[in-house]
């Protein structure tokens, strides 16, 4: 069978190894690009999500997997890069932008991964951010995305030349079981995903934290059996 790789668009996949990237991936994978995923030891609490990325790049076929080195620990800020603020637990608090936001951090991983789509000419970029179940995380609404879609339009070789740049984020407006039942219909095994942000060193889920009380949430509303492992199981 001839190889027709060099005919598939190129998109760049922002991927975490959690619940949302990969079905990002998988959406992407199904619309037909050649996918390049990109994760970031950024100095996050653990590295489960970083195994997870992988094994996810893998099962997904992806034709090239980074993992990018970002000391953001060394700035802090957030229960998720300075272990002295602790996880929340309690529950996603209305209208407040929680300790596990990270300052910049999806406007620093967008930079890589606009940088690696010029390089290899991709057009599009792919990012799992959503504005429904997003925890108040302020760089993950829409106006967000529209406004780094426009700056890199106008700061790139690429944008100047014509080549326009798209960041697409097809999961802004769904809810987590709407999420999760699109993957599931795309074949994604939530098993290799890790979403909690203190999962232990083994990859289990504490089940208490804001990410995980979303992630539970996400498969009881969308009748789909929770593949997670949890720390109290």
């Amino acid at each position: 069978m001839a190889d027709n790789s060099q005919t598939l668009p190129k998109a760049v996949v922002l991927l975490s190894g959690g619940l949302d990237s990969t079905t990002v991936l998988a959406i992407a994978q199904s619309e037909g690009y050649e996918c390049h995923t990109m994760s970031f030891d950024y100095g996050q609490r653990h590295r489960s999500e970083l195994k997870a990325a992988e094994n996810v790049a893998k099962q997904f076929g992806a034709k090239t997997h980074r993992v990018m080195q970002v000391d953001m620990r060394n700035i802090g800020g957030s229960a998720l890069t300075d272990d002295s603020i602790d996880v929340p637990t309690g529950g996603v608090e209305e209208n407040a932008i929680p300790v596990t936001y990270v300052p910049a951090r999806n406007t620093v991983f967008l930079s890589y991964a606009l940088a690696l789509a010029e390089v290899i000419e991709a057009n599009d970029i792919f990012i799992g951010v959503n504005a429904v179940d997003y925890s108040g995380y302020p760089d993950c609404r829409p106006e967000f995305i529209s406004s780094f879609e426009a700056m890199a339009n106008l700061a790139t070789k690429a944008g100047v030349e014509g080549h326009k740049l798209s960041v697409k984020a097809p999961l802004m407006h769904l809810t987590k079981g709407q999420i999760i039942q699109q993957g599931n219909a795309l074949g994604v095994d939530y098993s290799l995903t890790t979403s909690c942000y203190q999962a232990d060193g083994e990859g289990r889920a504490c089940g208490i934290c804001d990410s995980c009380r979303l992630r539970k949430q996400g498969f009881a509303d969308a009748g789909v059996s929770d593949p997670t492992i949890y720390q109290t199981n």
